[in-house]
């Protein structure tokens, strides 16, 4: 079974001029497996990232529904599911500029009551898989580079062993060599810790990595493309 599954999904925005509404999302359907690596890909504007926050837990369609592990995400506790379930990794990498980069991969461990000298271990542990040299680890991230900061933000996604990963852009602010090294950590944790890995791009070398493609088009999600065998 799918461990992500959209069924007839819709949204739309009410327009500022005359109360009208504009569809977004016009009955999208699809199903997201774990082990995968997925890259969605449109136009600005085309409802890529509508379909995230929907995903994400961080509103509910319009109609339609979402599915995780085949429980509409309507009948979830939202706040349970974002924090046990569920991650984001923002092109912005929205770390707290006021904790260091180990507290940034604390927090989500926090937040569910994980005992602190556990958190902390898990912490390291994390930061050591996703390439993070201790001597980084007490850094604030203004004093990170852009490559450092979205390994901190992939190391908190890690934590509370989140089987979906969703991805906001997680190159859009990297150089080339901090792009591939994030869409090989990104690709990895698919196919070697068996993640559901989707992500939201306008990266040619991303698309060009992921298993499978699917496009935006008039508020449609088209059929996958097989990038591998």
């Amino acid at each position: 079974m799918a461990i992500l599954e959209l069924k007839n999904v819709r949204y739309s925005y009410n327009s500022d001029k005359k109360s009208q509404s504009r569809d977004i999302l016009r009955g999208v359907d699809a199903q997201f497996e774990q082990g995968t690596f997925y890259s969605v890909i449109g136009k600005s504007g085309s409802g890529k990232s509508t379909l995230l926050s929907l995903m994400a837990g961080l509103d509910l369609p319009k109609d339609g529904q979402v599915l995780f592990d085949g429980t509409p995400t309507g009948k979830l506790n939202l706040n349970v599911y974002r924090r046990r379930n569920v991650a984001v990794i923002y092109q912005n990498f929205s770390l707290f500029p006021l904790l260091t980069a180990l507290e940034n991969i604390i927090y989500p461990m926090e937040l569910c009551h994980v005992p602190k000298k556990e958190a902390r271990a898990k912490a390291v542990e994390l930061a050591h898989q996703v390439a993070l040299p201790d001597t980084l680890l007490d850094r604030y991230p203004s004093r990170l580079s852009g490559g450092e900061q979205q390994r901190v933000a992939i190391a908190r996604a890690l934590t509370m062993e989140r089987r979906l990963i969703l991805a906001d852009e997680p190159t859009g602010n990297l150089d080339g060599e901090n792009s591939d090294n994030i869409i090989a950590l990104l690709s990895a944790l698919a196919h070697e810790r068996n993640m559901c890995v989707i992500v939201v791009t306008h990266d040619i070398t991303v698309m060009e990595s992921a298993d499978v493609v699917l496009r935006f088009t008039d508020g449609i999600l088209q059929p996958k493309t097989e990038n591998h065998a």
